[in-house]
C-alpha cells in the first residue's frame, strides 16, 4: 500500500520480511565497521550486501533499503540499474540462477577465441552464461569468471571443472604483507615525513624533479597536482582510482597482487604533502582478490603502523567503465550513478563531497617511495628516446610473453616486443598495435618506432593513456578490432550526453557495413569529439578514425 499524507513516503509499500532482512544486513555492517550504514554515500555498499546475500536485488529489498536510508525508491532504483554487477529483478520476474559465468569479450579475449567459447558453453539451466566487458586479465586471454573465480586461458572443460569443484571465489595471490614490507624498510618514509625529517616542500620538489606524470591516462604532472590541491582551503580529500576498466589494462591489479603496501605508503605520502585529511580508495568490483588483500592489509596497517593515519575508506565499484573517469568515480563514491560532471569546477577545487580532492591512479603513487629514496633525477634518467621515467606497459595480444612489463618511458613498440615480450607468437607477423588501450587508437606496423609516452602519439591521432598495448598480427584486421572497441564504448556509455549515447550506437552501425560510409563516419566522429561531456565519447572515435587513416584497404 502507498503511504499518504504530507510527509508520507509514496510508491511501493514495504514488505515486513524484506524490511527485517535489509535491516539485519545494515546492522551487521554497523557492528563490523562502527559506521552508520544509512549514510547516503554508502548506498552502493548496501546494494552489494543485498546482492551478495540473496544473489539479486528484488523490488521488495530495494523498497526496504530506500525506507531504511530515507531515500526515494526512484533514487535507489536508478543507482541499482546503472551498474552491470547488480541484478535488479522486478516483481513477477524470475531471479537469475545462483551462479553466473561471465566470459570476457573485449579485444584481447576476442583475439584468443572468446566468441567461440561463449558459443560452446552450455552449462544447464542452473548456470547463467553472459558476455562481459574487460575483466582486467588480458595477459591470460580468454578469461571466464565463474562467480568471482577467474578461469585463465579458459576452455569449456576448464570452466566446467571450476564449476564442478565449486570454485566461485577469487583466489588471493602470495604478496608482500605488512610484516615483510616493513622489514624491508617500508613505512620509514611516511614516518620520517610525519616526524619532521622531511618537509612537504622537499618531497614535492623531488616529485617535480622526477617528471612523474599521472599514470592513469591523463598525464598531469604529479608534483604540480599536489601543489594545486595543497593551495585549496581545508578540509581536503583524496580519491585513489583503481577502476582500470580500459580493455587491455591490468597494471594496477599486477601491483596490488604483489606489493600492496608500496602503493599504500605512496598514497599516504601524497596525502601528507597535499594536506589531505581523509582518503577514499575506489576499487573495481572485478578485482575480488585484490579487495581481500586490501581489506586485510588496511586493517593490519591501522592496527600496527604506530603512526597517525588519516581515515582510509575502501569503496567497491559495481561494474561500470565510466567510473574510471575521475568525476564519475567521485559520483560513485558518493553512492550515485557514475555520471561525469561538467567542468569547471575541477575536482581539485570541488571534488568528493564538494571538497578539494587529490585524485590519483594507483601506479602514480606506487612510484613515490622509490623516487624519494633514489632521487628525482634517478627516475627522470630512466627514459629512452628523449623521454623521462619508467612506467608499466600492460601488453596483450599476439606476443610470446604478454603481461605487465616495467620499461623506460619512450620505448617503441618494436623494442617492447623484442626486448620484453619475447617477440611475436610463432607464425605471426607484426601488423598493428593499440598504444593506449581501447581509446588510444590503432597504428600500423610501419609506425612502430614512435616513442611510447605522453605527447608523442598525438600527431598520429593516438595517445598512450594507461599504456595498455595490444598487439595485432597479420592474422587480424584492424577494422574488426575497431568494431569490437566501438561495441564496448556503446555498451559502456553512461547515457548522460546525446553525442556519446547516440553517437557510439550510430558509429557501430556504420562500421558493421561491408563498406564504411567514411564521410558520414568522419562527420559523426567530429561531433562526438566536440560535444561529448567526458573522455569516453571524445575518444571513442579514435579506433575508427585510425582505421580509415592507416588501413583504408580494410574498409572499402
Amino acid at each position: 500500500m502507498k503511504k499518504k499524507g504530507k510527509f508520507g513516503l509514496k510508491g511501493r509499500g514495504v514488505e515486513p520480511q524484506a524490511r527485517d532482512e535489509v535491516r539485519a544486513l545494515l546492522e551487521d555492517g554497523r557492528r563490523a565497521s562502527g559506521v552508520d550504514p544509512r549514510r547516503r554515500d554508502l548506498l552502493i555498499e548496501q546494494l552489494h550486501k543485498i546482492q551478495d546475500r540473496y544473489g539479486h536485488l528484488s523490488s521488495a529489498h530495494l523498497a526496504a533499503l530506500a525506507e531504511e536510508m530515507r531515500l526515494s525508491q526512484t533514487e535507489v532504483y536508478e543507482v541499482a540499474t546503472f551498474y552491470h554487477h547488480f541484478d535488479v529483478v522486478k516483481e513477477g520476474e524470475t531471479p537469475p540462477p545462483a551462479l553466473t559465468v561471465r566470459v570476457c569479450d573485449s579485444l584481447s579475449c576476442e583475439l584468443a577465441g572468446a566468441q567461440q567459447l561463449l558459443k560452446n558453453l552450455s552449462l544447464g539451466k542452473d548456470v547463467r552464461v553472459i558476455p562481459a566487458p574487460c575483466v582486467g586479465r588480458c595477459e591470460s586471454a580468454p578469461v571466464a569468471v565463474v562467480g568471482q573465480h577467474p578461469v585463465l586461458q579458459a576452455s569449456v572443460s576448464s570452466v566446467e571443472k571450476a564449476i564442478a569443484a565449486k570454485q566461485t571465489r577469487c583466489p588471493v595471490t602470495t604478496y608482500l604483507d605488512f610484516k615483510a614490507y616493513k622489514k624491508a624498510g617500508g613505512y620509514r618514509l611516511i614516518a620520517d615525513c610525519l616526524s619532521g625529517k622531511h618537509s612537504r616542500e622537499e618531497i614535492t620538489k623531488i616529485m617535480e624533479d622526477s617528471a612523474l606524470r599521472g599514470l592513469g591516462g591523463a598525464g598531469f604532472p604529479t608534483g604540480r597536482k599536489w601543489r594545486i590541491v595543497a593551495a585549496e582551503p581545508a578540509p581536503r580529500l583524496m580519491a585513489v582510482n583503481i577502476d582500470e576498466g580500459e580493455p587491455g589494462t591490468f597494471k594496477d591489479r599486477y601491483f596490488l597482487e604483489r606489493d600492496p603496501h608500496r602503493f599504500l605508503e605512496g598514497m599516504l605520502v601524497a596525502a601528507w604533502c597535499a594536506g589531505v585529511g581523509e582518503i577514499y580508495i575506489y576499487l573495481r568490483d572485478e578485482y575480488a582478490g585484490c579487495r581481500a588483500i586490501l581489506e586485510k592489509e588496511l586493517a593490519t596497517l591501522k592496527r600496527q603502523a604506530k603512526i597517525p593515519l588519516p581515515p582510509i575508506h575502501l569503496r567497491r565499484g559495481a561494474g561500470a567503465y565510466i567510473c574510471g573517469e575521475e568525476s564519475a568515480m567521485i559520483e560513485s563514491i558518493e553512492g550515485k550513478r557514475g555520471m561525469p560532471r561538467l567542468r569547471p569546477p575541477y575536482v581539485a577545487q570541488v571534488g568528493l563531497f564538494g571538497y578539494p580532492t587529490l585524485e590519483h591512479n594507483l601506479e602514480t603513487v606506487y612510484w613515490v617511495r622509490e623516487i624519494v629514496e633514489q632521487g628525482g633525477a634517478w627516475f627522470a634518467s630512466q627514459g629512452r628516446n628523449g623521454r623521462k621515467g619508467l612506467r608499466s606497459f600492460s601488453v596483450s595480444g599476439r606476443v610470446q610473453k604478454p603481461g605487465v612489463h616495467i620499461a623506460p618511458a619512450g620505448i617503441t613498440v618494436k623494442e617492447l616486443i623484442q626486448e620484453y615480450c619475447g617477440g611475436m607468437l610463432d607464425g605471426h607477423q607484426f601488423y598493428a598495435y593499440l598504444p593506449g588501450g581501447a581509446s588510444g587508437g590503432i597504428l600500423p606496423e610501419k609506425l612502430g618506432d614512435i616513442p611510447l609516452d605522453f605527447d608523442t602519439l598525438q600527431a598520429h591521432g593516438c595517445f598512450i593513456g594507461s599504456a595498455a598495448v595490444v598487439i595485432l598480427s597479420d592474422r587480424d584486421q584492424a577494422s574488426n578490432a575497431a568494431k569490437n572497441l566501438m561495441k564496448f564504448f556503446k555498451e559502456e556509455s553512461c547515457g548522460q550526453c546525446t553525442p556519446c549515447r547516440v553517437g557510439t550506437a550510430k558509429a557501430l552501425g556504420l562500421m558493421q557495413a561491408k563498406q564504411w560510409n567514411q564521410p558520414l563516419l568522419n562527420e559523426l566522429s567530429q561531433a562526438m569529439m566536440d560535444a561529448s561531456i567526458c573522455g569516453l565519447g571524445q575518444a571513442a572515435p579514435n579506433p575508427a578514425l585510425s582505421v580509415m587513416k592507416y588501413f583504408p584497404q580494410e574498409v572499402g
